[in-house]
């Protein structure tokens, strides 16, 4: 397995595994729409990145790094297949997308999540991300949590 960079031809992979499960824990937002329908306009081009998680031509999984603001990304969009799961792809995709933020020379990650995703809050704090409070600014109505990772 190897993790690959952004390339336009995974555009639909990348919403259909996101589609997925956000449609078998929550429901689709539009923000989620939005985002889904047009990641090079909306990560890509404002300078984050989608990183996917391959094992010869089968994309097994992805996690997105969407700009906030100078120095600030949001970690978004993590999705693994569902005949992919249980196979740690997930923990190889943060590492991965902690050594890409740390090398862009970035100050801290953020991440929007719900409490229901046990497993997923599980990771973010294996990997050092604390909970803060949640502003106003929310994106996302499901967003029950907020957690941050200083990358410094």
């Amino acid at each position: 397995m190897e993790i690959v960079e952004w390339k336009p031809e995974y555009s639909e992979e990348f919403r259909e595994m996101n589609i997925y499960w956000l449609k078998e824990f929550f429901w689709v937002e539009p923000h989620d729409e939005e985002v889904l329908g047009m990641p090079e306009k909306h990560i890509i081009k404002p300078g984050g990145m989608i990183l996917f998680a391959r094992e010869e031509d089968i994309i097994l999984g992805c996690v997105a790094l969407m700009k906030i603001q100078d120095h600030v990304f949001e970690l978004t969009k993590m999705a693994v297949k569902p005949e992919h799961r249980n196979k740690k792809i997930g923990h190889k995709l943060m590492r991965y997308t902690l050594e890409y933020s740390r090398n862009q020379g970035w100050d801290h990650l953020i991440i929007y999540s719900n409490r229901k995703l046990e497993n997923a809050i599980h990771l973010y704090k294996k990997y050092g991300f604390f909970e803060i409070p949640i502003e106003e600014d929310n994106p996302y109505s499901r967003g029950d949590i907020k957690m941050k990772l200083n990358l410094s």
